[in-house]
């Protein structure tokens, strides 16, 4: 029997969606899991039976001063020492990594020891993480066709993937679009990411204060706010008279997009997995201060394809939303072809095809790797 496959994240939803993805599919296919996360993580087995979750010392190096970077170093070291003695201890046939600092440590000692090794890199730019770990991996599994920070001999070793979704979401991939129909009404979601995004709140109210009243009776909004702005937007919409429902937080996301016929949202890289497992069309609004600037790289894929229209924040104006809603009403054909685009780049299997993956990197007799033996205990 061979040992269980380790999953480390960081502590982002980016990092741990498609993180817990993998794993429910892993466990799924009879596989012992254990999730590796820092001491500040999220949980990464939220939702999830039967796996056990370790945390390891880290912290990151970058956007630190120079006294910031020497303590950040010291933790990675010593996070390397937890993990070495873990992975001494669990014997896994595999570690694979989701990006976050966290995920330095086990993968150096995996390497370490002679243990299979993979690292999932969600958006279209290589994660400053995943950089320290890419040269040193057996595989480079990634969500989109090109991404940006890999060297030649990295790209050799890589492999699209897609970006796991929750299983929820993947099966909207089954259904389709419902375009909008002769009351010209058009269905609307509106979200900024698990904390929300103050400008969405801003500037979405303010477009339909600035259309005629006839036009705003067009729209039928479903947005999620910072819980500090549900109450204003919701008293701007309750004035303007627009059909709205306003929350913090949505905990039936799938139901939402299924009903969805544009998404007005961020371009983190689990929503535009997920407006491709759901082949929906979107304005997507990159955080202008992802690092890297990966956002805007996730939304210009998309819009290159042709299933969504890229809006950075600082042209993300009333005037320029209002322009853009009034030609989308117009000409309704726009949005079935963006959703069929987003349909066409959608991988809702990209657990499974993960999965393989890793499945095929472990060695047939469940051996644990070279220098996992008697003598290296």
């Amino acid at each position: 029997m061979s040992g269980p496959v380790i999953i480390a994240a960081g502590g982002t939803g980016g990092h741990l969606f498609p993180a817990r993805a993998l794993a429910e599919e892993l466990l799924g296919r009879g596989r012992a899991v254990v999730a590796v996360t820092d001491r500040r993580g999220g949980d990464i087995a939220d939702g999830l039976s039967g796996m056990p979750v370790h945390r390891l010392r880290a912290s990151a190096l970058s956007g630190r001063s120079l006294a910031g970077k020497v303590s950040g170093a010291v933790d990675l070291l010593i996070g390397t020492f937890e993990a070495r003695s873990l992975l001494r201890r669990l014997r896994p046939c595999a570690v694979v990594g989701f990006g976050g600092y966290p995920t330095v440590p086990p993968l150096y000692a995996a390497r370490r020891l002679g243990i299979r090794t993979v690292i999932h890199e969600q958006n279209a730019v290589l994660g400053r993480a995943n950089r320290l770990l890419a040269g040193r991996v057996d595989l480079i599994a990634t969500s989109f066709e090109a991404t940006a920070g890999l060297d030649a001999a990295q790209a050799a070793r890589t492999m699209l993937t897609g970006n796991p979704v929750r299983s929820d979401i993947a099966a909207l991939h089954r259904g389709t679009y419902r375009a909008p129909n002769g009351d010209g009404r058009l269905r609307v979601l509106v979200f900024g990411g698990s904390q929300g995004a103050r400008i969405l709140s801003q500037v979405v109210p303010a477009t339909l204060e600035s259309l005629p009243a006839g036009a705003r009776q067009r729209f039928v909004l479903v947005q999620q706010c910072r819980p500090e702005d549900v109450a204003a937007v919701s008293q701007t919409y309750e004035r303007l008279g627009v059909a709205a429902e306003i929350a913090p937080f949505f905990g039936d996301m799938a139901q939402r997009l299924d009903a969805a016929q544009l998404v007005i949202c961020r371009s983190g890289a689990s929503t535009v997995a997920e407006l491709g497992a759901a082949g929906r069309p979107a304005l997507l609004v990159p955080y202008r201060f992802a690092t890297d600037d990966h956002q805007s790289a996730n939304a210009r894929a998309a819009e290159a394809d042709g299933a969504a229209w890229l809006m950075p924040e600082q042209a993300f104006t009333a005037e320029a939303l209002a322009a853009r809603l009034e030609a989308l009403v117009a000409c309704p054909r726009q949005l079935v072809e963006a959703a069929a685009a987003a349909h066409r780049r959608g991988r809702p299997a990209a657990a499974s095809a993960l999965a393989d993956a890793v499945e095929r990197l472990i060695p047939a007799n469940g051996n644990h790797g070279p220098a996992i033996t008697e003598a290296a205990a």
